[in-house]
């Protein structure tokens, strides 16, 4: 039984490859190429005249936000940094106070 589905997935496989061939190789299809190759100019002037114009709608859409300098001109110092100094400081004053102990 499996062996009947592998030979049929080959065929359809197969089958497929030589259709799409066929469908390419076509006089059909070669000759619908060459006049789309050579009259590209004459197929795009004329789907392009057929575009509608649409009207602007877009004036004054984007407003400038300035609220990132006014931040940075009202800066004011942070609680932490100050907090952050002090305990340097008392951090500095132990291992002088624990240096001069020892020594």
């Amino acid at each position: 039984m499996l062996k009947i589905l592998n030979i049929a997935m080959l065929l359809l496989i197969l089958l497929f490859i030589f259709v799409v061939f066929q469908y390419y190789s076509s006089k059909k299809n070669i000759e619908v190429k060459e006049y789309n190759l050579t009259n590209i100019e004459e197929i795009l002037k004329l789907k392009a005249s057929d575009l509608p114009v649409l009207t602007s709608d877009t004036n004054n859409i984007i407003v400038f936000n300035n609220t990132l300098n006014n931040e940075i001109k009202d800066k004011k110092k942070k609680k932490f940094l100050g907090f952050n100094k002090k305990l340097n400081e008392s951090k500095s004053l132990d291992h002088k106070y624990k240096r001069n102990k020892i020594i």
